[in-house]
């Protein structure tokens, strides 16, 4: 009797796991669409913190600037994949907030280290630079806001 029943058990909990697989198989359409909103809303939020990173410590215009138009590409794919409209709006929005990040570092200079004057650094006026830094993290806080508010 044990024999048989140890292979019974096996078999059963193997029929209950598949068709636990199979039942969430079928997926959610609401679940997937707040999957892709946190999937784009992360995606903004990584873009965001590099290029806050990146104006906090350029390396050099050139190195700002590539990493902008770097940013702006992948922030664009981002609001290709939004499944909403909402979302798609505010990943375009902070991708116009990149692009104003474009124009402010096309005016940055470069100029000698106060350190070390064989080194250069990227010149920028403190206040403006965290004006940039800040209208990039709250277009990526309104990203993030789509998804809360899409959950309520």
């Amino acid at each position: 009797m044990r024999r048989l029943a140890m292979p019974a058990v096996l078999m059963f909990a193997g029929a209950l796991a598949l068709s636990g697989c199979a039942a969430d198989g079928g997926g959610d359409s609401a679940g997937s669409s707040e999957d892709n909103c946190t999937t784009v809303a992360t995606e903004v939020r990584d873009i965001s913190n590099g290029v806050q990173n990146n104006l906090a410590n350029p390396a050099s215009v050139d190195d700002l600037e590539e990493y902008l138009d770097e940013a702006k590409s992948r922030s664009e794919e981002a609001a290709g994949e939004a499944e909403s409209d909402d979302l798609e709006s505010a990943v375009d929005d902070f991708t116009a907030t990149l692009e104003g990040v474009s124009e402010y570092a096309d005016g940055l200079t470069e100029g000698p280290s106060e350190e070390d004057p064989e080194a250069t650094v990227v010149e920028q006026d403190p206040d403006a630079q965290a004006e940039q830094q800040t209208a990039v993290q709250e277009a990526a806080v309104a990203v993030a806001d789509v998804c809360t508010s899409d959950e309520e």
